[in-house]
């Protein structure tokens, strides 16, 4: 089967080679501005919506799920493809509890400026940061903190790289897209450059895979009828994400706030062994983290069918960082693919 699945990408392989040697192609970019503007917010006559207007005037739609008097501000950043209505399930329960929940359509998903196309990392954490400092205006003398699910972790992660890093009291990362270009085979490593390179327009669907990314069958029926997530991706927004993760991982050991990264023991997106050795380049930093693996767990662990045990959980480490998990999760080492890999 391997052998049959190479041929194909030995002639597009061959293929890139000289078609690249003929034209200088790229990845395609969203053409984002200058900083021009005062970033603020903007308020919509629905409560429950707003916009965070970027120094370059870009308007990121935000969804706001919030608490009469909240103890604390909880930064939803979304995953590939997804937007902020992600949030929906954990925002109302986080409500409920005294929180309240911020989430935005980062740019090229949801509403958001550039819909499939790529902002860059960069582009992406200086958003995240400057969403973090309108949430410190609108909300003084609250803590903030970052919940990054999948490629929204990575995008946490990767602000920590910044001169001007977010300021928050603490980041959160729910299934983290760390899998970048050091964890990839450099057979698929280099075809994907090459297709990224040569097509940036091709787009992929990612159906047919086999992967399950959530127990929550309702729950994926429901996304799959949602015209504002995306179906299909172009290989150039591929590239950037692998880009990302892998920046991301880069800045784990950058961290210089307390950390709870969470990991579902049936995850199939995101592979074990670049989350534990994010886990691990953390410790060894010496960065603050309390890190659980979920046995019923999904990549999606705020949607999964076990998703209040995880909202329980973060709620607990927001209050008391100290105090053990209500669930007993901790440590990814309980989970059977990373005992080899991560410490106790």
């Amino acid at each position: 089967m391997a052998d049959k699945m190479r041929g194909p990408f030995r002639l597009l392989f061959g293929a890139a080679i000289v078609a690249v040697s003929l034209c200088a192609c790229a990845p395609r970019l969203m053409a984002t501005g200058d900083p021009l503007y005062q970033p603020h917010l903007v308020s919509k006559s629905n409560v429950e919506m707003a916009s965070a207007v970027m120094s370059d005037g870009a308007h990121l739609p935000m969804r706001i799920w919030a608490a009469e008097n909240p103890r604390a501000i909880i930064i939803g950043v979304h995953g590939m493809n997804d937007y902020s209505n992600a949030f929906e399930m954990p925002g109302r329960w986080f409500a409920a509890h005294g929180f309240t929940l911020l989430a935005y359509d980062q740019r090229g998903f949801g509403e958001a400026p550039g819909r499939g196309l790529w902002a860059g990392a960069g582009r992406m954490a200086s958003d995240l940061d400057t969403v973090v400092t309108l949430a410190r205006e609108k909300y003084p003398d609250r803590p903030v903190y970052v919940l990054g699910t999948s490629m929204g972790g990575a995008v946490a992660m990767r602000a920590f790289s910044s001169t001007t890093p977010p300021h928050v009291d603490g980041v959160i990362l729910a299934s983290p897209a760390v899998w970048g270009w050091r964890a990839m085979n450099a057979f698929y490593e280099t075809v994907l450059w090459m297709s990224a390179h040569l097509l940036p327009s091709l787009t992929l669907s990612g159906g047919g895979l086999g992967v399950q990314p959530s127990d929550n069958i309702p729950m994926l029926r429901a996304l799959g009828r949602d015209p504002l997530v995306i179906k299909e991706t172009e290989i150039g927004t591929i590239y950037g994400l692998v880009e990302l993760m892998d920046e991301a991982a880069l800045a784990a050991p950058r961290i210089d706030v307390p950390v709870l990264l969470m990991y579902g023991a049936h995850d199939q997106v995101v592979p074990p062994i670049p989350v534990g050795q994010a886990l691990a380049d953390m410790q060894n930093a010496h960065v603050v983290v309390t890190s659980a693996c979920y046995p019923k767990g999904y990549h999606m662990l705020l949607r999964d069918l076990d998703r209040e045990t995880v909202w329980r959980d973060i709620e607990s480490w927001m209050e008391a960082r100290a105090k053990p998990l209500p669930s007993g999760a901790e440590n990814l080492s309980s989970c059977p693919a990373m005992a080899r890999d991560v410490r106790p």
